[in-house]
């Protein structure tokens, strides 16, 4: 089925940027459909979970600090071939190397080296999953059940 529905955050620093509603917007005007959302604050537990591969790298600690700085807005979007859509709008994870049209290439310029002598990881706006099952692990970890939209369809929905 190419219908799926992935997790996407806009971190701390896209939020204290002001850049949700704009992020937002690109999802929606592709087609991507908002099943749940909300505005929350990570603590260090969920941090962990949510970064779990990546404990013991050099960056692990930082990233969970930059996680931790101050709240997230988190997504359920579904839509056609969710995963990928969201994660070529998104952009390299490297804002750097990201291109001119996406997220990060429009809105966060940092390269790795700058990373490292800021905070020691990459400000890079957002978090999307890489894989349908990474998807299904991180919803589980943000959302409930009950928190979950269906019963709406968009008025476009015919048009994806």
């Amino acid at each position: 089925m190419t219908i799926e529905t992935t997790f996407a955050m806009i971190k701390p620093d896209g939020v204290q940027r002001a850049l949700t509603g704009r992020i937002i917007t690109r999802f929606e005007e592709c087609g991507l459909t908002i099943r749940a959302m909300e505005l929350t604050r990570a603590d260090r537990s969920l941090a962990e979970r949510h970064y779990e591969e990546h404990r013991g790298k050099y960056f692990y600690e930082p990233l969970l600090d930059l996680l931790t700085s101050g709240p997230v807005v988190t997504l359920a979007l579904e839509g056609a071939s969710a995963v990928e859509t969201v994660r070529k709008l998104v952009g390299a994870t490297e804002p750097l190397k990201a291109l001119p049209g996406t997220i990060r290439g429009d809105f966060c310029h940092m390269g790795y080296p700058r990373g490292a002598e800021k905070t020691g990881v990459m400000s890079n706006l957002i978090h999307a999953s890489d894989s349908p099952e990474s998807a299904a692990r991180e919803l589980a970890l943000w959302f409930g059940e009950d928190q979950y939209h269906r019963e709406y369809e968009r008025h476009d929905a015919d048009c994806f």
